[in-house]
């Protein structure tokens, strides 16, 4: 998986505009090309105008502070799992979306996965997306 085509400048502003975000000198970082396709995801949706940038950071702060008291250590390492919780939250929150579909989603990922050969693409099915599917052991 490639990371996306972040623009610069929605990049910096978003930078500006969130406390946290793990950066350097020329913007934000990322781990792993998940992260910065949840942080393109996120700056796609407030240029769409889904939410403030002031919404996001009162919702990650409570995300962040949530995964705290279950336990989080809070070393940065887990910064972009609050992300994407703040994410699929914003987005049921707002309508953009349900959380059973994010559900249904989730789970069809999860079939697709487990069907999948070790070092082959990840490729969703109509299959994966029945409630009845089951999880099928990998073909390595």
């Amino acid at each position: 998986m490639s990371e996306p085509l972040i623009e610069p400048e929605s990049a910096r502003r978003a930078a500006e505009a969130v406390p946290g975000i793990p950066r350097d000198a020329n913007g934000p970082v990322f781990r792993a090309p998940w992260e910065a396709h949840a942080f393109a995801m996120a700056l796609a949706l407030h240029e769409k105008g889904l939410f403030a940038w002031s919404e996001w950071s009162a919702m990650l702060g409570e995300e962040i502070k949530k995964a705290q008291a279950a336990g989080d250590p809070d070393t940065g390492e887990t910064y972009y799992l609050h992300w994407l919780a703040t994410l699929e939250r914003m987005v049921a929150e707002k309508g953009a979306t349900s959380k059973q579909t994010l559900t249904e989603h989730f789970q069809a990922w999860e079939r697709a996965m487990h069907r999948t050969p070790h070092g082959k693409p990840i490729e969703l099915k109509a299959e994966d997306f029945q409630p009845n599917a089951t999880f099928q052991p990998r073909n390595s």
